[in-house]
């Protein structure tokens, strides 16, 4: 590209620009307080306490600052305030992603709570990558977050990157995926009991043969404790418990719930059951079930998990276990600013549990007329 500099005025191939023209792009230079007060005469102390509306300034000169702040474009440096008070009023979110259902509605009772409080959040995704996961909450450490949230990656076994928050009084609070061994808050369910109650209520429709998605690692307390649920049901109720009906999957996407429906229902003496770690992953067995020839729930009755709006809207209807997402993100947010409000000392190995419960649609029972 070829430039000519010519006084006050330049060319752009065959564009000719005045630097007097609006269409310009003159050197983006941020106005300050100072400024302000240069424009209006005044200290610029006073100019900061007008815009706090501290008591100490007039109305009319809190309203003169306010006016030409708002003509000359100023907007405060909230992190240069940061670093001089080492407080930013943000609570950091870090989790696997925001596309799941369950995750976005965790993500907006963070925000709903936290808006309400004056701070912002910032929202960080591990895509479920232990690597991802040490570099984003280093980045939010780095950002000075007054707090954070988060739900384990899928990968994590090692959580001494969250130690680093500890080490500087920044309350952490992990919800739904947490780690069994880090004293800090940690809000979640009772996922044995939830395990327990789903595996039940397929026993309850006449399953024999029930098979489980079994997802993530035994460091994780999320999946290994649904998992415990199920096992415990088989046995209460005196039934087998069948190694081959157990699939492992390394995430919860449908793609990984075809491969083990497909797994199962081709076996010679298949499930007449499926407990599955999420809806996702449920509805890809409806789906597979139909196609292999399977009715549901007459030959086969499924039960997901979250109660996320596909469970709704594929037929039949995904019976699944509710799982209270937009409850567990406000608990959390409230447990960071109840913390960051506190000037005694916080017992930071809370457990909060929220309660779940079985809803039944079409795709289990097997009993209804």
């Amino acid at each position: 590209m070829y430039l000519k500099n010519i006084p006050n005025k330049i060319y752009l191939k065959n564009v000719y620009l005045n630097k007097e023209s609006p269409f310009f792009m003159k050197e983006n230079k941020d106005v300050t307080i100072y400024d302000i007060a240069n424009k209006l005469k005044l200290s610029s102390s006073t100019i900061s306490r007008a815009l706090k509306d501290h008591s100490s300034i007039s109305e009319k000169t809190i309203k003169r600052v306010k006016a030409a702040a708002l003509e000359m474009g100023y907007r405060p440096n909230i992190l240069a305030a940061s670093l001089r008070s080492k407080k930013t009023k943000t609570i950091g979110v870090l989790v696997p992603t925001i596309t799941q259902p369950f995750l976005s509605s965790l993500i907006s009772g963070i925000e709903i709570t936290a808006q309400k409080a004056g701070y912002n959040v910032i929202i960080t995704q591990s895509h479920d990558s232990y690597q991802d996961e040490v570099n984003n909450a280093k980045a939010l450490y780095n950002s000075r977050i007054s707090g954070l949230i988060s739900s384990l990656a899928m990968e994590t076994q090692d959580t001494s990157h969250f130690q680093q928050f500890i080490d500087k009084n920044i309350p952490v609070v992990f919800v739904d995926r947490v780690p069994k061994n880090f004293n800090t808050y940690k809000v979640m369910i009772n996922n044995y009991a939830a395990g327990f109650k789903a595996t039940e209520h397929l026993i309850n429709q006449g399953c024999i043969r029930i098979a489980h998605f079994y997802a993530g690692s035994e460091f994780g307390n999320l999946y290994s404790e649904r998992k415990k649920g199920y096992l415990d049901a088989l046995k209460k109720h005196n039934l087998p418990i069948d190694k081959e009906l157990i699939i492992h999957m390394n995430e919860v996407t449908y793609e990984e719930g075809e491969r083990a429906s497909n797994i199962l229902l081709h076996l010679k003496n298949p499930p007449d059951g499926i407990f599955s770690p999420n809806d996702t992953t449920a509805v890809a067995a409806i789906q597979v079930a139909k196609k292999l020839g399977f009715k549901v729930p007459e030959d086969l009755a499924i039960i997901g998990f979250n109660d996320d709006p596909i469970s709704r809207i594929i037929v039949p209807g995904l019976s699944t276990i509710t799982h209270p997402a937009i409850k567990m993100g406000k608990t959390s947010a409230e447990i960071i600013l109840k913390h960051l409000d506190s000037t005694e000392k916080n017992d930071i190995t809370e457990i909060t549990f929220l309660n779940t419960e079985v809803l039944a649609r079409e795709s289990s029972n097997k009993l209804s007329e």
